[in-house]
């Protein structure tokens, strides 16, 4: 194996780097190779020829992939779901059933990104494809994916980032792919930061999740954002630390009356010291990477949105 983009992380389970928009690092899929191989966390539109290509190097074909499974419906975790679906025929598509319906039908998703990314949504995600509704398994709280051998991937409904998200774990390592719902962790820095985004973020639902995770007892976390962590409690609690300053930061920055332009500059100020990944001694390039997908904006929209839910 010659693919600087492959990394092998023992029990069959190779991480695929999704390139995402050109970028290394930053998204994630997972192939595990079992008698049933399976692909977790397709990446984008744009990310398909790169997963292909790691497959074909990794000795998938188009009719050996079994399934394809995404942690939830956001276009950089199930933007490239309806190509890699026509090009591996056989493979079962499975998700939450709250996205079901838009990876048959992803106009409406479409439509909601345009108005988050506006033009550069095609140079980071691409088009969501239609999938065959008959070849989409809808899980719904707990499901089943069969890997062969008596191997499984179990999925856990953990909501609180997005209303359609799953949890996997893995019977045959103990692997837990958390997708979103434990935030973005940060490989280079060993930081963990939240992920917020609008419309479904709300703080008691992901603390929930965060909670179901951790009753899991998984023996490794796979970040979709980036890559394995053993440190499992530790992470998790701090995943749930992240989640309560930012929006103890967003709440004060509402009860100041503060818009969003403001409120994002002022939650900045309060959590940059929290963040290895902000010292003045790293290359400024590597904040400006993670902040494609985890900008403060988004986030601080995200707690706003959730605040004024509740208010």
């Amino acid at each position: 194996m010659d693919s600087s983009n492959i990394t092998p992380l023992g029990g069959d389970v190779y991480e695929i780097d999704t390139l995402l928009a050109g970028h290394s690092g930053i998204t994630a899929a997972y192939l595990v190779l079992a008698d049933r191989p399976c692909l977790i966390e397709p990446g984008t539109a744009g990310s398909a020829p790169v997963v292909r290509r790691a497959l074909d190097e990794l000795g998938v074909g188009a009719d050996d992939l079994a399934s394809v499974v995404v942690t939830h419906i956001h276009l950089d975790h199930a933007g490239g779901v309806g190509d890699i679906a026509a090009l591996y025929p056989r493979a079962e598509i499975v998700v939450h059933e709250k996205g079901a319906r838009h990876l048959a039908d992803p106009s409406r998703l479409m439509r909601s990104a345009r108005m988050v990314w506006g033009d550069a949504l095609d140079a980071l995600f691409g088009e969501l494809k239609p999938t065959d509704s008959a070849r989409i398994r809808a899980v719904e709280d707990t499901g089943v994916i069969d890997l062969g051998g008596g191997r499984r991937l179990e999925s856990h409904y953990s909501p609180g980032h997005a209303k359609h998200h799953v949890g996997l774990v893995d019977s045959g390592t103990g692997d837990l792919y958390v997708g979103d719902a434990a935030g973005i962790y940060i490989p280079e820095t060993a930081d963990v930061r939240p992920a917020t985004p609008p419309p479904d973020f709300d703080l008691d639902t992901a603390l929930a999740s965060l909670g179901r995770f951790r009753d899991l007892g998984p023996q490794r976390l796979l970040f979709a954002h980036y890559g394995p962590v053993t440190e499992v409690e530790s992470t998790l609690e701090r995943s749930a630390e992240e989640l309560r300053v930012w929006v103890d930061a967003v709440r004060a920055a509402k009860d100041q009356g503060l818009e969003l332009d403001h409120a994002v500059a002022m939650v900045v100020e309060r959590t940059k010291d929290r963040y290895a990944i902000n010292s003045a001694d790293l290359d400024p390039e590597l904040a400006a990477k993670y902040d494609v997908l985890n900008g403060p904006a988004n986030n601080v929209a995200g707690i706003m949105h959730a605040l004024d839910r509740h208010a």
